[in-house]
């Protein structure tokens, strides 16, 4: 007969009973030592993933690690996270906060992955499978992010999904808790993230940073002008970024009074093809993708890239997974490498509380 009384959990007496400590549970479980300890002690409700790894590591059902009345942080019911297809088409599946929801395929920065289904909201199932427990989804607008997801998936065995967004349609993104991260430049090196983040998410959430980069003006060839000066100074057309977008925020000072340009990228690939083909004269967009497309570029100010998650989903290990590849020095040196990127400060961690006003 269990032990456990209505309410808790066995983690720790099958932890004890296996003779380890709370950082080796964690090491094995792919969790944080903290978290071990917060859900020992009932202050931390695990999500599907987290139970999953913590009955892996310590050979044994989830049933037999908790009641239902301690349960674990999941809904049954699943739906699509966007807009579903009118016709069968094609999805992908992962689960955020207890809850599966249903991706609708499109282009991402990997290239191609295998869809996991194919279907409208009418003819999928609600159900919770290992597939949708180990993938992890993110939202953002680094041009980059398909180094990121590809090292995530050699390293770790989990899969990564990256919808490219812009900063604040990641946020929102984040905070209807469809996506487990999302990518965040709002903020220069000095002023970082933090105050935009508590703008949208009413929790506390934690900042990692991904990497600093470059944002600037790119211009095409035909463009005579040698400074960021010269190029606000001359009769030119200008492609744009939506609001809520970095790009479009560095535009709007740059641009000051003027009117914001009508033609609109998606991305800061957009930016850069829209004018290597000749459809615009000047864009804002990072070094990198000027540099890719050919472009001459003018650096305006140095921004911090971060990812932003949840303090309810610290434990997932997921994110902890994810936390370990931007830490590691072959993350930073592929970072490093890239042209307009920087490393001094990828990896390091800020707690951001929510504050009421």
């Amino acid at each position: 007969m269990s032990s456990t009384e209505p309410g808790q959990n066995r983690v720790r007496i099958r932890r004890v009973a296996r003779g380890l400590s709370q950082a080796e549970l964690a090491l094995q479980a792919g969790i944080s030592r903290a978290a071990v300890s917060a859900i020992e002690v009932n202050r931390l409700v695990p999500s599907v993933a987290a139970a999953l790894a913590l009955a892996t590591a310590l050979e044994c059902s989830v049933e037999e690690l908790f009641s239902p009345k301690v349960g674990i942080a999941r809904e049954r019911a699943s739906r699509w996270a966007w807009g579903a297809p009118s016709e069968r088409g094609r999805y992908w599946t992962a689960s955020v906060g207890g809850r599966v929801h249903y991706y609708p395929a499109e282009a991402l920065p990997l290239g191609e992955i295998p869809h996991d289904g194919c279907g409208t909201v009418a003819s999928t199932v609600a159900a919770i499978d290992r597939l949708a427990e180990r993938t992890l989804v993110m939202a953002g607008c680094d041009p980059a992010a398909g180094l990121l997801a590809r090292l995530y998936e050699q390293t770790t065995g989990y899969r990564m999904l990256v919808f490219s967004r812009s900063s604040r349609r990641a946020l929102d993104l984040l905070h209807q808790g469809v996506v487990h991260v999302a990518g965040v430049h709002l903020g220069t090196e000095v002023q970082g993230n933090a105050a935009i983040v508590t703008d949208v998410i009413a929790q506390p959430t934690t900042l990692v940073r991904v990497a600093s980069w470059e944002d600037g003006v790119a211009v095409g060839s035909g463009v005579s002008a040698r400074s960021v000066r010269g190029v606000l100074g001359g009769h030119l057309s200008w492609i744009g970024r939506e609001a809520g977008s970095g790009a479009r925020q560095c535009l709007d000072e740059l641009l000051s009074d003027r009117p914001a340009p009508r033609r609109l990228a998606s991305d800061h690939r957009g930016v850069a093809e829209a004018i290597r083909c000749g459809w615009a004269d000047a864009g804002v967009c990072l070094q990198l993708v000027a540099e890719e497309a050919g472009l001459r570029f003018f650096p305006v100010r140095t921004e911090c890239y971060d990812i932003c998650f949840k303090r309810e989903s610290e434990a997932d290990p997921r994110i902890q997974s994810l936390i370990r590849v931007i830490q590691s020095s072959d993350y930073r040196r592929l970072v490093d490498e890239l042209p307009g990127y920087a490393a001094r400060h990828t990896g390091e961690i800020v707690a951001v509380e929510q504050c009421d006003l």
